[in-house]
């Protein structure tokens, strides 16, 4: 049966690629984004599809549209731009998630929210699965993040109790793929771009603690299944990979596989961040019969191939796009007090 389905932050890395799917499967997509990380150009092969539609809009502000279902990823996922401004990052977490649970109320729709591993902040349990509540500094450097996305959590399962809404929660672990930020401040863009320039590679702390990596149509399939379960699937449930790397191996994968002569460097660990991270996949097994295909190696070609056009076409075009200068799109509308 064909859907009308929102995607907020669908032009987003992830997005983009949920949008594919969705129109893959003959639904109709209704794609909103500010385009403060996302980009046109990630969704510009998708604008002459018949089903997809593209708006711009900040979910810090309402929604009047009927769909029959949503999926709620709007807010920059990466350091780089969630601290670059945290009032706005806390608020698109937690405004943003109100303005769409009451669409959802209003409209009767099925509403996704995607969380992230940051709940379960510096982990004192490992792997993490979805009873462990979490080690969060409530007031450091990245909890506009973190605490942003806990409290979206307690509104949707807050919706739940209140008014019967059907939400699914998933909690998404580090997840590379083409169409990432080139400079997100994320380990594997940054490896790459760093080895693909012949460039030092920065590795945080001694390089030894531990990050899981999937792959984004993995992740994308487990996002689709949550959303088909019944009413009496809520989640949360762990989307991610369960092969857990050290940040050191991961560099001299990187290194390997773009034949360059970068060298690693050391510098001091960030604030508050994981020395594990690892997800538990039972659940997302049980419930969802989904786990990861996608091997870290594979996975890579496919992202360093993306990363090698995108840094070739800019270095064609010349320097002060945001692709370069690692800020976010700057274009949004300010809704800051």
């Amino acid at each position: 049966m064909t859907k009308r389905v929102l995607v907020t932050g669908g032009a987003g890395f992830i997005g983009s690629h949920l949008c594919e799917t969705l129109l893959a499967q003959g639904h109709e997509v209704l794609c909103v984004d500010n385009f403060y990380t996302g980009t046109r150009s990630n969704v510009g092969h998708l604008l002459a599809t018949p089903n997809f539609e593209l708006m711009r809009h900040d979910v810090c502000l309402p929604l009047y549209v009927e769909v029959d279902e949503i999926y709620n990823l709007a807010c920059p996922a990466s350091p780089v731009h969630y601290q670059f401004d945290p009032v706005q990052t806390t608020k698109t977490s937690v405004i943003g998630a109100i303005n769409m649970l009451g669409l959802a109320k209003r409209v009767k729709a099925k509403i996704l929210q995607t969380s992230t591993s940051e709940v379960y902040g510096d982990p004192a349990v490992h792997p993490q699965e979805e009873t462990y509540w979490g080690n969060v500094n409530p007031i450091g450097p990245r909890s506009c993040y973190d605490e942003g996305k806990r409290c979206a959590e307690t509104l949707f399962f807050d919706y739940r109790r209140q008014h019967d809404l059907g939400i699914k929660v998933a909690r998404i672990f580090n997840t590379y793929g083409p169409r990432m930020h080139p400079n997100d401040g994320r380990v594997v863009s940054n490896f790459i771009v760093q080895a693909l320039q012949g460039q030092d590679i920065t590795l945080y702390g001694d390089g030894n603690q531990t990050r899981s990596f999937c792959y984004v149509d993995d992740l994308v399939s487990g996002l689709v299944r949550l959303m088909e379960t019944g009413h009496d699937v809520t989640g949360p449930i762990n989307l991610g990979n369960p092969g857990e790397f050290t940040i050191r191996q991961l560099a001299e994968t990187v290194i390997d596989m773009t034949g360059s002569s970068s060298r690693m460097v050391f510098k001091a660990l960030p604030q508050d961040d994981p020395k594990q991270r690892k997800p538990n996949l039972d659940r997302a097994m049980e419930v969802l019969g989904w786990q990861p295909t996608t091997r870290l190696r594979e996975g890579l070609d496919l992202t360093i191939r993306y990363f090698d056009r995108i840094l070739s076409s800019e270095s064609r075009k010349g320097s002060g796009s945001p692709a370069e200068t690692g800020r976010p799109n700057d274009t949004r509308q300010s809704f800051v007090a």
